[in-house]
């Protein structure tokens, strides 16, 4: 019964059931996250720090989340249909260069002091572009490299690349800006450029289908609007996509940072970085804790009581104006948006059925994704009107008081005991 094993290709078709840490594609596409990752983190600390020291205006740090958010939202279609139709590698490839021209302008124009604040924007925009493609392109390419039984390590390592990342990055951005900004931009740049670099390395495996053909899995019009008809019919899915949305949406004190590090705690952009760094802090030290201890039961209540907490840390960092209880208050909130995070996308998941999956998750990321820079202009509109400070607490109120109304409205999803897989 026994039968002469192929030998066509015979490293690259084992290499996809070798330990991560013998995959050669996964540590390129390992490497080239961390890479990408913390070039972004930089930069988001520079252009906030910068912006505000050449115009001192809470709503123009609002404008950079609304340009970054602009593109994303008029390309939400056609990201899904390119990276269906071509090369994943090509797209993400092609992306991350986007993004290093983006950071090379941005360094030359700090250089030359003709960078102002419209080109900025418009450079912001460029990258948030460069991100539209990038993001959903790269999740999309992982699977495409690992074999079936090795891809939960692979998410789970990727997923802990991107926390380590966003730890480090704003940190080191807030670093290097004491140098000039353009040291943080010509950095990003060599750190986007390199992330193209080892893309390139990454070989074509055996039979992998990179380009999606049979399997599109952006969103198009027809994916979100199913997806949109089967939340509605799902009062608890809704209730868990809706609270998570509107307490990031309320809750975006991450905007107005350079605010509180140059006004109000005075720490400059050394202090801005690590304030950045603080809510990934905490989300990764509840990551590492719930890998090891998941969530037992009562979840729904567990999901509300972190939602409530991180709208309770909003106003404690938001009335803080001692920088080690700031740093605390961002590192609370972190933790309790990840436990949030975790409960929401595993409730939404295991309560749709396989066949909606796609389609819900295109709508989950379409409304969460966008959620963030919404709310980072949301905040800078707000602190306009009123300061940084009634901005800050206006949003931690008002998670709050969504907490309150989303138990009386969703009475079903507090109420969820344990996590576990649909029955239909």
């Amino acid at each position: 019964m026994s039968s002469t094993p192929s030998h066509t290709a015979p490293d690259e078709a084992s290499e996809q059931q070798l330990p991560l840490r013998h995959h050669t594609p996964f540590k390129l596409f390992w490497c080239a996250s961390v890479a990408s990752t913390i070039a972004l983190q930089m930069q988001i600390v520079a252009v906030g720090w910068q912006v505000y020291q050449l115009t001192h205006s809470a709503f123009d740090l609002g404008i950079v989340g609304l340009v970054q958010f602009i593109p994303s939202l008029i390309l939400v279609f056609v990201v899904g249909h390119v990276a269906d139709r071509f090369d994943r590698r090509n797209v993400a490839r092609i992306s991350a260069l986007v993004e290093a021209s983006a950071a090379a302008t941005l360094a030359l124009g700090s250089l030359g002091g003709w960078l102002n604040r419209e080109m900025i924007f418009v450079i912001v925009a460029v990258i948030g572009a460069g991100r539209a493609f990038s993001k959903p392109t790269m999740s999309a390419l992982l699977p495409s490299l690992m074999s079936p039984r090795a891809l939960p390590g692979a998410v789970a390592g990727s997923a802990s690349a991107t926390q380590f990342a966003i730890i480090i990055g704003p940190a080191l951005g807030g670093f290097l800006y004491v140098a000039g900004p353009a040291v943080v931009y010509a950095s990003s740049c060599a750190l986007f450029a390199l992330c193209s670099l080892l893309l390139w390395l990454i070989r074509r495996p055996p039979q992998a289908d990179l380009a999606g053909a049979t399997k599109p899995t952006g969103a198009s019009l027809s994916s979100v609007f199913a997806g949109l008809a089967f939340i509605r019919s799902k009062p608890a899915i809704f209730g868990a996509i809706s609270l998570d949305m509107f307490a990031v949406l309320l809750g975006g004190a991450t905007a107005l940072l350079p605010v509180y590090a140059n006004d109000i705690l005075h720490t400059g952009a050394v202090g801005l970085g690590l304030l950045r760094s603080a809510p990934a802090a905490g989300a990764l030290a509840v990551a590492l804790l719930l890998a090891r201890r998941p969530l037992a039961g009562r979840v729904g209540r567990t999901m509300f009581i972190a939602v409530g907490v991180f709208g309770l840390a909003t106003i404690v960092f938001g009335l803080s104006r001692s920088f080690p209880l700031s740093l605390a208050a961002l590192a609370v909130l972190g933790a309790a948006d990840m436990i949030s995070v975790v409960v929401r996308s595993s409730f939404v998941q295991l309560e749709t059925p396989d066949a909606m999956r796609g389609r819900v998750s295109a709508v989950n990321s379409v409304f969460i994704g966008t959620s963030n820079q919404l709310g980072e202009f949301e905040s800078g509109l707000t602190a306009a009107w009123f300061g940084a400070v009634p901005a800050v607490l206006i949003g931690g109120i008002g998670t709050l008081l969504i907490v309150l109304l989303w138990i009386r409205l969703f009475p079903a999803l507090y109420q969820v005991d344990r996590l576990a897989a649909r029955r239909s």
